[in-house]
């Protein structure tokens, strides 16, 4: 599993990948965390606020911080 952070690696960024890893972790999946901090390829995928979370290329949330129990459930979705 790719989980794609979006953002330029601000605080809310970091926290939110932080987060991620602890989800995927929790959940015993195989993972890969990938930040993407080009503002050109961020946009790619049509996300105009950080941070932004994608799983495998599809965007998931934006502009938010959630937490791990939170991504959690995007992950088994």
């Amino acid at each position: 599993m790719r989980i794609q952070i979006l953002g330029t690696g601000c605080p809310k960024c970091r926290k939110l990948a932080e987060n991620a890893e602890a989800a995927a972790r929790e959940l015993g999946v195989p993972y890969e965390i990938v930040k993407v901090t080009d503002i050109g390829e961020i946009l790619k995928f049509g996300v105009l606020m950080t941070p932004g979370l994608a799983v495998d290329g599809t965007v998931k949330s934006v502009g938010k911080v959630l937490t791990p129990e939170q991504i959690k459930g995007v992950l088994k979705g």
